[in-house]
């Protein structure tokens, strides 16, 4: 058959031993359906035929209008806009599976091609369903021509193509590339559409060549760049390389290009494939989280500075981690222990002296916060103290006055510090004792540990005109007088007089010896704060 030639129709022109032969249809002449080819017949001949095909048989009313049309053969290739394949579209009725078909130009095509004979091949034809909630919209070359009683018709889905572009179109926006063509032999180059979006170009003016290509590259790139295309185009080598261009408004974009090269029978290159990728936000993103790390590691920095200052600092105010001074008739057993919370250098301490008098100090404090701050107050809070005793002030006179000195200090405005002083006599063995919000002293005489009733005292910084009061016990040989921090009998999550009792149980059980005391309630594996203890015997 040549172009010129019309095509036969299913049918016509057969000799008399074909299987349509018994049934010639004759155009305009009604049908019944006993003329109707038998159907595994047709389905032979389909099953040897690709692409898409199907054979319906009209399905007439009573007064003999045709009212649908049945598939009763299908090609093993065809398939439909709901994706059923071959022999799943057997049964099936036109109108009932494809409603939206009635009135439209391909139905009353196949009328007329029923009704005539003469093959309906009409212009495109789109057809939307719905499939699992989601509307499909695809366009269709249909062909209908007449066979025996009913119609051969055959479909070539015109929009797969059309969809795959999308898809590619799609791809390349959201991994923001493009692909890139280029023919060496004519020197003709081709862009997709989103090369021209990442090099900001005016598809009107074609792809960049490559004599322009130099002119947007940054200066200090354009050597490596130029090795790598030679080594493309000079030993078809594959590239992948990142270079920066300037756009046309002004501003710097980071590109990648990939690229292969196809060589002749000799191993020149004659054609280029590949991409360009805007690398731009990414390396954005590179900068941002560099800059991060870079702010990271500048804070760890001055956090280990401030660290090693803070505890260098507080070395140099408590020399002794732990001492045993004897201090007029008193021995005081000292134990500090800083925190287990690494940078977290607390305002723990502690004063043991003698004073001129012959009287003993005993202080132990405790400034809210940690770091460089925390430990310039517990410096300030503790000379000042000291230099105050020495000058024979009453004990709620000096809280009186460290209170001022907080609540005037600028620089540390919002600091509070709790703390105990007491003062011992040794002419009477009395300990006269103030405290400002502290943990009451714990006193172990014989096998009875308890803690001392608290004279009136708000915590340092806390208020403008705080009220103190001194309490005056005396001690007696054998005692035990703990003074501490909230770090010896603190744990996380727990009321603080479970801590207090386990205190009192630990001083019990050793006899109130500070170093079993430490091995009871100090637990290497639990997280704590500083602990300061004056262990005060007589």
């Amino acid at each position: 058959m040549t172009d010129r030639q019309e095509p036969r129709e299913w049918g016509r022109g057969m000799d008399d031993d074909s299987p349509f032969a018994s049934n010639q249809y004759v155009p305009g002449h009604p049908q019944r359906s006993g003329d109707a080819v038998s159907s595994p017949v047709v389905q032979e001949v389909l099953d040897g035929l690709p692409g898409s095909a199907i054979f319906l048989m009209p399905e007439r009313g009573p007064d003999g209008a045709v009212v649908d049309f049945r598939i009763t053969a299908a090609s093993p290739d065809a398939v439909d806009i709901a994706s059923r394949r071959g022999k799943e579209l057997i049964g099936l009725s036109v109108l009932k599976t494809y409603p939206t078909v009635a009135g439209t130009d391909l139905w009353r095509g196949y009328l007329s091609t029923l009704e005539s004979g003469v093959r309906f091949e009409g212009e495109p034809f789109e057809y939307q369903e719905v499939v699992a909630g989601l509307p499909r919209l695809s366009r269709f070359a249909v062909r209908a021509a007449g066979c025996q009683s009913g119609l051969i018709v055959s479909w070539v889905r015109l929009d797969s193509g059309e969809r795959e572009q999308r898809r590619l179109a799609v791809m390349q926006r959201l991994g923001q590339m493009g692909w890139a063509d280029w023919d060496l032999t004519q020197n003709v180059i081709t862009w997709s559409d989103e090369v021209y979006r990442i090099f900001d170009r005016d598809p009107s003016l074609g792809p960049v060549t490559l004599e322009e290509l130099p002119e947007l590259v940054v200066g200090e790139d354009l050597p490596a760049l130029g090795d790598t295309v030679q080594r493309l185009l000079g030993a078809g080598e594959s590239i992948d390389h990142t270079f920066r261009i300037t756009t046309p408004g002004g501003g710097i974009r980071h590109l990648r290009i990939v690229a292969e090269a196809e060589t002749d029978v000799r191993g020149k290159p004659v054609e280029v494939h590949g991409f360009f990728q805007d690398r731009s936000a990414a390396k954005q993103a590179e900068r941002q989280l560099l800059d991060q790390e870079e702010a990271a590691l500048i804070q760890r920095s001055a956090l280990t500075a401030e660290r090693e200052l803070a505890a260098r600092l507080q070395h140099a105010l408590l020399p002794l981690s732990h001492q045993s001074l004897h201090l007029a008739d008193l021995t005081v057993d000292v134990a500090y222990q800083p925190s287990q919370e690494g940078l977290n250098v607390g305002g723990d301490w502690y004063s043991a002296i003698e004073l001129p008098d012959r009287s003993v100090l005993l202080v132990v404090g405790d400034v809210a916060g940690h770091g460089l701050d925390a430990v310039a107050t517990m410096a300030q809070l503790r000379f000042t103290a000291k230099g105050m005793a020495i000058t024979e002030a009453s004990l709620p006179t000096i809280l009186q006055r460290l209170n001022t000195l907080l609540l005037h200090t600028s620089e540390r405005s919002s600091s509070t510090a709790t703390m105990i002083m007491a003062r011992y006599d040794p002419a009477t063995a009395e300990v006269t004792w103030v405290q400002a919000g502290h943990l009451p002293p714990l006193l172990l005489r014989g096998e009875e540990a308890r803690y001392l009733p608290a004279p009136a005292g708000v915590l340092l910084g806390g208020v403008a005109d705080p009220s103190y009061e001194a309490a005056t016990l005396r001690l007696l040989p054998g005692d035990h007088l703990l003074l501490y921090t909230d770090g010896l009998i603190e744990q996380p999550s727990e009321p603080l007089d479970d801590g207090l009792a386990r205190l009192a149980d630990a001083s019990r059980a050793c006899g109130g010896r500070l170093d079993g005391i430490l091995r009871s309630l100090v637990k290497p594996d639990v997280r704590r704060d500083d602990i300061c203890v004056l262990h005060v015997s007589l």
